[in-house]
């Protein structure tokens, strides 16, 4: 079918469960047609689209309803919709050549506690410091039009609009102009699995979900039945709004384990194909990031050896390796990889779980990745991210937990991977805040029902609810937001010292950016608990233990987290809770 669009000079709207339709649009009510005999379901009224026109639509006399392809929502997510524009922005990033994953670091921010103001301009002010830090793209957690003042983000409704307290459209084309002219590339999270459960209208209009069929978040988006030819292009119509009308460089795409697809050409595919047009069209790198717990290579292969084309995928193995060798802690999916030899394994080959028994899923898991078809940056890894924090009872960082050493370490070993280092907000000057699930549903049922869910879930899982916060209370969120004088004092200061020269030592080190799989090489002693990465001429040595040990090792030490690392005599001396960076002789 042909593209549909918010911003035409008409307002059409894909109704197909509608017997009439009405345009409520400046006051003023306009009875729709239906367009084609009514097969396709579209309806039009011959109403010019004028900028800044508040308007909604009524179907079958009940409503009237916001546009399911609204742009701006100023009143909220239950109110008016309002015309927007987005190729009236004059952009000033015709110099902006883009990058690709390839020796790029990831920051994951989410708008809303990554400054007091919590908007997109505020953001802004931040961005040399992100460009100093040595960050080469930021990702936005999402940022479609949720009910309410704040969110995590994963409650949205409204795909197409930018959330209003964010400062709407225009303020995230200011970002994104803003962010390219600082040399930074723009990843933009989207939530193609669910829909959040206040302001979601769609329903109103045509299949978008299948009612009964749902994942952990509430109905499956429907990709493959009656009716999803219209909704697939609804979700590569939101694509392409976010790479084309605004510039963002990449999309990581939420969860898409829970995208229950079961044609012959997956919507991921779909995705790809698109982005890889805008590409072309435009000459800029377009980069597509799958969260997947799937452990399934096939979407990082090109589409002409039977995958499903997209750019990256995280990989929570690399997470949960390094937590565990870290913190101790075993329960739940940790059990697994409560060993070096786990963390060893991830490094050398991507994957833990590749086609392994999964003591957590009760059942072996995952694939091999075949290192012919993927190159290691294929996978975004990190140390901690918005899930592994805010889903802890407690929203506790690693920070509260492990010393400096250990925050080094975790950093060392993150930003010398052969993978794509991302960094979570905060993380790099070792944060005291914690990032909480947060809420401000304004519905008392659906304020009651997430916090007494949020504190079944812990009971389930062994956690003591009384550390586990309302996340309806105000307090939750502000106790969430960075406090950035931090960054200034003490081992805050040193860590982000640390994290710079990572990043430093990380573009001007070629072994730390390339070489594939074949190329990286782990030894290591469970009993001593020491590892060795090797990459090219370069050896990352970790000492997980509290004693001083020495490895036969001649070289240049590049980098160590304790200033009492040294190499003389042919042997490295690497403090307990330690790491060195050394080319070898």
């Amino acid at each position: 079918m042909a593209e549909k669009t918010s911003t035409g000079k008409r307002f059409d709207v894909w109704a197909p469960f509608a017997e009439s339709v009405t345009l409520l649009a400046e006051g003023q009510h306009h009875e729709m047609r239906s367009l084609d005999g009514g097969a396709a379901g579209w309806w039009t009224a011959d109403v010019p689209r004028r900028p800044g026109t508040d308007y909604g639509y009524l179907v079958n006399g009940e409503g009237p309803f916001p546009d399911p392809r609204s742009q701006r929502q100023p009143d909220g997510v239950h109110a008016l919709s309002r015309t927007f524009d987005a190729s009236s922005y004059a952009w000033n990033d015709a110099d902006w050549a883009g990058r690709g994953l390839g020796g790029a670091v990831i920051y994951e921010l989410h708008l809303g506690t990554f400054t007091p103001e919590g908007t997109l301009d505020a953001a802004v002010e931040k961005l040399d410091y992100l460009v100093e830090l040595g960050i080469d793209f930021v990702e936005l957690l999402p940022v479609n039009a949720f009910n309410g003042p704040h969110n995590w983000g994963y409650d949205g409704v409204l795909w197409f609009a930018v959330h209003e307290a964010y400062g709407g459209p225009e303020a995230y084309q200011r970002f994104v102009d803003a962010a390219h002219a600082a040399g930074l590339g723009v990843i933009q999270d989207v939530v193609y699995n669910h829909l959040g459960p206040s302001g979601n209208y769609l329903s109103k209009f045509g299949p978008y979900v299948k009612s009964g069929e749902g994942n952990t978040w509430g109905d499956s988006v429907n990709l493959d039945g009656p009716g999803s030819d219209d909704v697939r292009q609804y979700i590569l119509d939101n694509a392409a709004m976010w790479l084309g009308d605004f510039h963002v460089d990449g999309l990581r795409l939420d969860a898409v384990h829970a995208l229950r697809d079961e044609r012959a050409v997956h919507i991921l595919e779909d995705l790809a194909s698109l982005a890889d047009g805008i590409e072309a069209e435009t000459g800029v790198p377009k980069t597509l990031i799958a969260e997947s717990d799937l452990n399934n290579p096939r979407l990082i292969y090109r589409r002409d050896t039977n995958g499903y084309g997209l750019e990256g995928q995280w990989s929570d193995d690399f997470h949960h390796a390094v937590h565990v060798n870290l913190t101790g802690e075993t329960a739940g999916y940790y059990a697994d990889f409560d060993s070096l030899g786990a963390l060893a394994k991830v490094l050398e080959h991507g994957f833990f779980h590749d086609g392994s028994y999964s003591s957590f899923r009760g059942r072996h898991h995952g694939r091999p990745i075949r290192p012919g078809l993927v190159h290691p940056a294929a996978l975004v890894v990190c140390n901690q991210n918005h899930d592994q924090i805010g889903n802890r009872a407690a929203g506790d960082r690693l920070s509260s937990s492990l010393s400096y050493g250990g925050l080094a370490l975790a950093a060392v070993l993150t930003m010398t991977s052969p993978f794509t280092p991302m960094l979570f907000m905060g993380e790099e000057f070792g944060a005291s805040t914690p990032w909480q699930f947060f809420t401000s549903h304004p519905e008392e049922w659906l304020a009651k029902a997430t916090a007494d869910g949020r504190l079944k879930e812990f009971e389930r899982m062994g956690w003591d609810p009384a550390l586990v916060p309302n996340p309806q209370d105000p307090e939750t969120f502000e106790r969430s937001k960075l406090k950035w004088e931090e960054a200034h004092d003490g081992d805050h200061a040193r860590l982000l010292d640390l994290y710079r020269a990572l990043a430093n030592l990380r573009r001007s080190t070629p072994e730390l950016a390339g070489g594939g799989f074949t190329d990286t090489h782990v030894d290591f002693s469970e009993e001593d608990k020491w590892l060795v990465l090797s990459r090219g001429a370069v050896r990352v040595a970790c000492n997980f233990g509290d004693r001083t040990l020495t490895k036969a090792m001649d070289g240049e030490v590049l980098l160590a987290t304790d200033s009492a690392a040294a190499v003389g005599n042919g042997k490295l001396t690497l403090p307990g809770e330690s790491a060195a960076v050394v080319r070898l002789k």
